[in-house]
């Protein structure tokens, strides 16, 4: 594993690995391609895979005894120092494991950690990671303590990790119980915020997806295009560079504007330990009226992540939300996918800018499309009225007749119903 400097730069030490897997019933190829390329982002050079057909996993191994014997065979001939399993293995699991290969063993799970440990900047963020590591760690201290002592300062150790390791069954639950009094301060902070944003009026709008599918790019093109530059996020060409959601006003023409989200990408087989430590952001996108569904054009299992986002989505109880699939990286792909979500797609590149005019549109089709051209007449003595209009409406033309103040315009559903006395000229 590399480690990484404050600027997010890598430094140190990398790891020789051979990944491994076990087939119990479908295909796994496309889990082992990404359990790869989690590995390659965290640093760890991928030497060779292994992957095991069995009826169900073994208890104290997870692969078969043979399998291990060819396995310790092929880690001495390429001079592989880590094991990486796709599956979650136990404590015990981990160390039968580690004492007959010799080498540092470490699973899917520790991996999507580790990831997320080197790429959290916030405090919540690594509140969040460390969190999910505790309870990851708990149920694994009966013997799995000398196994954790061995690791020292490597995979699975980062944050929480460099402290003592022999760190008892008390200590770490008193530590979760202090983090999640933490979180729920900062999570205080967000219903305050959201509460803010409800009140506002201003429509939100999430982009879910995959990892590194480009959302961050897409946020960073919108607000170049609402002219806010300044406020663009970080973004780069990594799986979870994004951990912390990030919330930006894009402002469009004639009072136009929404809420904008960018969300922390997700991956199948999700640790339940992180899922559960980030839910808190994660439920961000149940709150949202319009999600946008970013798919990597030029991934070829692209079907493959589109249905693990779908699922996410489902299990954070945001499933029947408005949905505009925008197949983004356009510029890399080989063909133009076919859609078969029902709703809306458009075609986009984010890094060149095409397509993007399109998924601007179909955004302010999905969430100003409701509202209702009228012409109102506020009297002079209502100017309260006439300000908040003008903010959180689209006003086509104001005029000054002698009773009042004429209004043009497209206005939300709510603020027509409440102030629907005042229509002089109304457009069903």
């Amino acid at each position: 594993m590399l480690r990484f400097n404050d600027k997010n730069e890598i430094v140190g030490e990398e790891y020789r690995a051979v990944i491994v897997g076990i087939r119990t019933g479908d295909d796994i190829s496309r889990s082992m391609d990404e359990l790869e390329g989690l590995a390659e982002a965290d640093g760890i050079e991928v030497l060779g895979r292994v992957v095991q057909t069995l009826e169900k996993p073994n208890t104290a191994t997870l692969i078969g005894k043979g399998k291990v014997r060819e396995l310790s065979e092929m880690c001495a001939a390429m001079e592989a120092d880590t094991v990486v399993f796709n599956e979650e293995l136990s404590g015990v699991q981990m160390r039968n494991l580690e004492e007959a290969l010799g080498t540092r063993i470490i699973d899917r799970t520790v991996l999507i950690l580790d990831i997320f440990a080197g790429r959290a900047t916030s405090v919540e963020g690594k509140l969040q990671v460390e969190l999910a590591q505790l309870r990851y760690r708990l149920p694994r201290l009966t013997g799995f303590g000398k196994a954790l002592s061995r690791l020292g300062g490597g995979i699975g150790t980062r944050g929480p990790g460099e402290k003592k390791l022999e760190t008892d069954r008390r200590h770490i639950s008193n530590r979760i119980d202090d983090i999640k009094e933490e979180l729920k301060k900062a999570e205080l902070s967000r219903r305050v915020q959201r509460s803010g944003r409800e009140k506002s009026g201003l429509p939100v709008v999430a982009l879910v997806g995959y990892t590194n599918s480009g959302k961050s790019a897409i946020m960073n093109s919108l607000l170049s295009m609402s002219e806010k530059d300044d406020k663009m996020v970080r973004s780069e060409d990594m799986l979870f560079a994004t951990l912390d959601t990030k919330h930006r006003k894009i402002t469009l023409e004639q009072g136009n504007e929404f809420i904008l989200i960018d969300t922390v990408g997700f991956v199948s087989k999700l640790p339940h330990s992180l899922v559960e430590a980030f839910k808190s952001t994660l439920e961000e996108v149940r709150y949202a009226d319009l999600l946008v569904h970013v798919v990597d054009s030029s991934y070829e299992d692209r079907d493959f992540q589109i249905e693990v986002t779908d699922r996410v989505v489902e299990e954070l109880g945001a499933g029947n939300k408005d949905m505009i699939m925008a197949y983004n990286k356009m510029d890399l792909a080989d063909e133009r996918p076919l859609d078969v979500s029902g709703g809306e797609a458009v075609y986009i590149s984010a890094k060149t800018g095409d397509g993007m005019d399109e998924l601007l549109a179909a955004i302010k089709r999905a969430v100003f499309g409701k509202r209702r051209h009228a012409r109102l007449m506020i009297p002079y003595d209502m100017g309260a009225i006439t300000s908040h209009l003008c903010e959180n409406a689209e006003i086509i033309s104001m005029e000054y007749e002698p009773d009042g103040t004429v209004l043009e315009g497209n206005f939300e559903p709510d603020d027509f119903d409440k102030y629907e006395r005042f229509v002089i000229d109304g457009k069903e």
